[in-house]
């Protein structure tokens, strides 16, 4: 059996029965690395040395939680939650409550998007902004279903279609990887190939929205604010500095490409400002740090998975059966391809880092069978972007489930990915597969 696909289907299915997500991660490695030979104590050994690469970003996101709670000491929070209660209204409004309703919804998907192209700050945002605004989506009643798959959305869809921010560096690694396997192609016509993919999960995002999760959900008003001890109000000077602390941490992310001194960043503006005081400071940023510590153990724990399931050697070797199967077919050809790419990106947990797997044998083969160069783009984007949405180790569904769960009523697994992978990757690949045959 291929490891690949035993140690997905261990990971995917413990998640499902609602085993902890790390856990989960540790079992389908453990049982995959056996599949593929390595045995138990090489598979402890390479699992041990692989969870070192998830340390950079599981230390960012535990400075993020730790910034988000600081902006929330500032009173910003207060002052977002009182400005859209005015739009609100009051409870027996309804036209106003559903005109709130479509308000947050498409903000949230323009911050989303923006945070991919425009300001590429990927879901560095969500702990900022999400938790002060769990209040009133509570008022509202809004399913929190529905704001994870616009923000998923709105995390891989512009990077996927766009040549901008994370999109330029998606793009670069497709024309680069696919000019290594032997077909070289201008980058400006990736956009174009990715164009109908990406109309497929624009379908799904649209039956999220006035379909799946159109009704009304209750939630216990437990909100995530600052601790009552501390200060509920807020002041000029208090949100003046909360803003300048968001542009310098801003800044010199984007600056310096770290998330980690961005955060840091941050914290310093709010400290030296006296934004915060020095007494509670300590409390506040641990309170922080424990709100993102789920999403860093995953992270942690899907760097080691990863490095399992690519020792094992049958990343290669279910590329290579897969294409053993085809035979002349283009049509089966397409669909195996992407069921390949969602399979490695749901384990590996990243779309950049599929690419490079799989281009090296679907080029060839796609050449072999006769798809145009659009046509190849179309099946190698697709497959590699496929899995991003709705795996339980991808930061686009662990970003929105860190923000949305900050009062613990929101679960990772059937609240953000079980959502995500129904309203995205299934129009993927059969939009994706649509691309493959027509263009």
């Amino acid at each position: 059996m291929n490891a690949v696909m035993v140690a997905v289907l261990v990971m995917l299915l413990l998640s499902l029965f609602r085993v902890n997500v790390v856990f989960a991660l540790i079992a389908g490695a453990l049982v995959g690395g056996i599949t593929g030979g390595l045995g138990i104590k090489e598979t402890m050994i390479i699992f041990s040395e692989g969870i070192g690469g998830g340390a950079n970003i599981a230390l960012s996101y535990a400075l993020l939680g730790g910034f988000a709670v600081a902006i929330s000491y500032t009173g910003i929070p207060n002052l977002l939650v009182e400005f859209v209660l005015k739009i609100v209204g009051g409870r027996n409004d309804s036209r106003r409550k559903a005109l709130s309703k479509a308000l947050i919804v498409l903000f949230l998907l323009l911050i989303a998007c923006f945070s991919q192209n425009i300001i590429p700050i990927h879901i560095a945002f969500i702990p900022i902004l999400i938790p002060p605004l769990l209040k009133v989506m509570t008022e509202l009643q809004i399913d929190r279903r529905l704001i994870a798959s616009v923000l998923t959305f709105g995390l891989t869809a512009p990077y996927i279609l766009l040549p901008y921010g994370f999109g330029f560096m998606f793009h670069e690694i497709i024309a680069q990887n696919m000019d290594a396997s032997g077909l070289t192609i201008n980058m400006g016509d990736i956009p174009k190939a990715m164009l109908l993919p990406v109309g497929g999960m624009i379908i799904g995002l649209l039956v999220a929205i006035f379909v799946s999760y159109r009704k009304p959900r209750k939630y216990q008003d437990e909100s995530y604010v600052a601790k009552e001890e501390f200060s509920n109000n807020y002041s000029k000077k208090g949100i003046f500095f909360a803003f300048i602390s968001i542009v310098a941490a801003l800044y010199v992310q984007l600056t310096f490409e770290s998330m980690i001194f961005g955060a840091l960043a941050g914290i310093t503006v709010l400290y030296v400002s006296g934004s915060i005081k020095w007494s509670e400071a300590d409390t506040l940023l641990n309170d922080g740090m424990k709100m993102m510590a789920f999403i860093g153990f995953v992270m942690i724990a899907a760097a080691g998975f990863a490095a399992v399931i690519q020792e094992t050697g049958h990343v290669e070797n279910l590329v290579e059966a897969t294409a053993g199967l085809i035979g002349r077919n283009q049509s089966l050809a397409a669909i195996l391809m992407l069921i390949v790419g969602l399979l490695v990106t749901m384990g590996i947990g990243s779309s950049f880092a599929t690419i490079p797997i799989i281009a090296t044998i679907f080029v060839p083969l796609a050449l072999e069978l006769g798809f145009s160069p659009l046509a190849t783009i179309a099946i190698v984007g697709t497959a590699g972007a496929l899995g991003d949405a709705g795996s339980p180790a991808s930061d686009s569904t662990l970003g929105p489930t860190a923000g949305l769960n900050a009062d613990g009523q929101h679960n990772h697994i059937w609240d953000t990915c079980v959502p995500t992978f129904l309203h995205y990757n299934i129009p993927l690949i059969l939009f994706g597969w649509l691309a493959a045959i027509l263009l």
